[in-house]
């Protein structure tokens, strides 16, 4: 029997990091403050990087406080050297309040309007104990704008099902959603709502303000300390409250919210941080890159669609450049010598749905991380970047790697690797760590895996240019006639 408490110290770490990361802006102070904590400096991105990096230093950067790009330059870098890259996503499906959150529906209780960010699987977000979270725009005494986070952990919201015996045969045969009727969430009755008279306290002359929810305000500013007339904007979403746990008969499992990409993101920084006390050899720039918005498509300003990768790329090498000038052949020749480990979550073998997967591509939990393929280019994996992984556990003896190929009669998903391969150039390989209840409110993946995640990515910092330096590529050799 495996034993699984040697993967238990990092699954809770995991699952505690997740926990107070219940939206992208958590996510993202969160990831800061172990990095801060770890060395890394904090960069403005609105500074010159020109002559403020330095060799055996590590660094990192936010924009809009979604997306981080966190790295560490090796001790023997030189400007066209390549860059080894980690890339994932903070973003989860979730419900999201809507920009104005009054909702105008009775029926003796208070609402709030939101709308399903995401692909999410809808059903399994019926009676989960919701509570909201995300960013609020607060206009101070000098008339400036600052951010604050906001994190309400009390259940404070609940989308409730229909009873059975008010539904007719053909609906309890199945259970549909309704995604603008049936997802509105209850945060209050209205007789709680008259008693406090919170609607005539809360009367402005301000149209944004008027179409708020005056529960809701007045739950912000309570939240974060300030009057209600000080709230100038927010973004929120709603989370399940119950934190995330360690399950299984064995110890095996980690239940948890927003495992897709989390967990990822989680293990990825902490692969930087502990490549980062062994520079001396390193001739490259080792990155993690964590984006927004992965799962409505990438496409926005802190998304894998974004120039993010490449100007990270153009700024971090031109800044050891007399005049941070890179010219095009330079840039060019980086470019080629780059390789991105595009990791997202995997879809593990279900027991109860086994004929959902191609029978010879069927990955486990607790069995090693997953090679993703897809030769209609959903996924990045080809045979040079797959061996590349395949020679990294290999060569740093870990887990055999899984592999992954949709049947096909089935869709297939993707992932930020596609985008980011083509709009940088950059060779690129899709994997990542196998999971059970993709996209629902509550998730499961296997503890060990997490293990072999963070020895995999620490492998890739480490021998991936000892392994590219051996591919010989310039020329294909053909067989004598």
């Amino acid at each position: 029997m495996t034993d699984f408490s040697k993967h238990l110290v990092l699954a809770k770490e995991t699952g505690d990091f997740i926990t107070q990361s219940p939206d992208p802006f958590h996510s993202i102070k969160n990831i800061s403050n172990n990095l801060r904590d770890s060395g890394f400096q904090n960069l403005s991105i609105h500074e010159s990087f020109v002559g403020n990096l330095k060799p055996g230093s590590k660094y990192y950067y936010t924009l809009n406080d979604t997306t981080i790009v966190a790295f560490v330059v090796g001790m023997k870098f030189q400007p066209g050297n390549g860059f080894k890259v980690i890339a994932g996503h903070t973003d989860t499906p979730n419900l999201r309040v809507k920009p104005l959150s009054k909702y105008t529906g009775s029926s003796g209780c208070i609402q709030v309007g939101v709308e399903c960010y995401g692909g999410g699987l809808w059903h399994t977000w019926f009676d989960r104990d919701l509570g909201i979270s995300g960013r609020v725009l607060v206009r101070t005494s000098s008339n400036e704008i600052k951010q604050k986070l906001v994190k309400v952990d009390k259940p404070v919201a609940r989308v409730s099902t229909l009873c059975i015996h008010l539904q007719n045969s053909e609906e309890r045969t199945a259970f549909k959603v309704n995604k603008e009727n049936h997802m509105i969430p209850i945060i209050s009755t209205e007789t709680s709502y008259l008693k406090d008279s919170v609607e005539q306290q809360l009367s402005f002359k301000d149209t944004w303000k008027d179409a708020q929810e005056p529960l809701l305000l007045k739950l912000i500013a309570e939240q974060l300390d300030i009057e209600v007339s000080d709230i100038a904007d927010f973004e929120l979403s709603l989370f399940d409250t119950q934190p995330a746990c360690i399950g299984g008969i064995n110890d095996e499992f980690l239940y948890s919210a927003r495992l897709d990409n989390l967990a990822t993101c989680f293990v990825s920084i902490k692969a930087l941080i502990e490549h980062s006390s062994s520079l001396e050899d390193d001739e490259d720039i080792s990155l993690v890159v964590l984006f927004d918005h992965e799962e409505v498509g990438s496409a926005s300003s802190v998304g894998a669609g974004s120039p993010i990768m490449s100007e990270a790329v153009k700024r971090i090498s031109s800044s050891f450049l007399p005049g941070g000038n890179m010219n095009t052949d330079l840039y060019v020749r980086t470019i080629h010598k780059s390789f991105v480990l595009s990791v997202d979550m995997a879809h593990a073998i279900h027991p109860n749905y086994s004929s959902k997967h191609e029978k010879s591509h069927s990955p486990k939990m607790n069995a090693g991380v997953v090679l993703k393929s897809n030769g209609n280019q959903r996924y990045t994996t080809n045979s040079i970047t797959g061996f590349v992984i395949r020679e990294l556990s290999r060569i740093a003896n870990l887990v055999p790697l899984q592999e992954f190929v949709v049947r096909n009669d089935c869709p297939c998903g993707s992932t930020i690797g596609p985008i980011i391969s083509s709009n940088t150039g950059i060779r690129c390989v899709d994997a990542g760590m196998p999971q059970l209840s993709m996209h629902s409110c509550r998730e499961v993946m296997g503890t060990a895996d997490l293990t072999n995640g963070l020895e995999l990515f620490k492998a890739f910092f480490c021998y991936f240019r000892d392994i590219d330096s051996k591919l010989q590529l310039t020329n294909i050799c053909l067989p004598c006639a």
